[in-house]
């Protein structure tokens, strides 16, 4: 006699919990001045989603960079970690050098580009082995440069043109900006320039190539 195993309420509260999306919105800063830090991410750009505040004194301010799915909250009541201690924020951008440009001339103070000569540099500020300038190639995910707010926290730009395996949904291929999408198609007109050096000819199936070369990009598998 054959018998059927029913899983419990726990085992199917857990499969269920497996496959929920959950998508990081918000990151928290600790500063001690809720104005000046709202002038500051104000200057550098990002929007400004709310700015709440309440009798009791809880006040939330919160900014989401450009062309980012998460964004940054700070205010009164929000936490209670030391003003500063936000370290290594990680800011992904298509072109570090353009990013960089972008910021200064927005008045933040930001390091001259670097890459590591040694694992882990990009997180030591003082490093004897962050490297002046970007990756040989601009090696995706390698190239840094980094910034603080008024109280301390710190951001690290990082330039990643391709992603790693993995890294994205496969199902969708999105661009974050127009920015982002300028670049991409630079990167694929470069790689087609290649491509039709090896064909001998011009290739009039183009808008094909570059479709695929693309969306491999973000997948983790460019065309060669």
């Amino acid at each position: 006699m054959s018998t059927t195993t029913v899983p419990g309420n726990e085992a199917i509260r857990e499969a269920s919990a497996a496959t929920a999306d959950m998508k990081l919105e918000v990151v928290v800063l600790p500063v001690s001045d809720v104005n000046r830090s709202k002038e500051f991410y104000s200057k550098l750009g990002w929007r400004l989603d709310a700015d709440f505040s309440f009798d009791n004194g809880f006040r939330v301010v919160q900014f989401t960079p450009p062309g980012s799915g998460s964004s940054i909250q700070f205010g009164t009541k929000v936490t209670s970690a030391a003003p500063g201690s936000a370290q290594s924020l990680y800011l992904a951008v298509s072109d570090i050098v353009a990013a960089r440009d972008q910021l200064i001339a927005r008045g933040a103070d930001v390091s001259e580009v670097f890459h590591p000569g040694a694992p882990g540099a990009h997180f030591e500020p003082g490093s004897s082995a962050r490297v002046s300038g970007p990756a040989p190639e601009h090696l995706s995910y390698r190239s840094y440069a980094t910034f603080r707010d008024p109280d301390g926290n710190g951001w690290l730009l990082q330039e990643v043109t391709t992603r790693l395996p993995g890294r994205i949904d496969t199902a969708a291929t999105t661009f974050a900006s127009a920015a982002d999408l300028a670049g991409a198609l630079r990167r694929a007109a470069a790689a087609h320039g290649k491509h039709e050096a090896r064909l001998g000819h011009a290739d009039t199936n183009w808008p094909d190539w570059y479709a695929e070369y693309m969306v491999g990009e973000q997948n983790g598998n460019p065309k060669a």
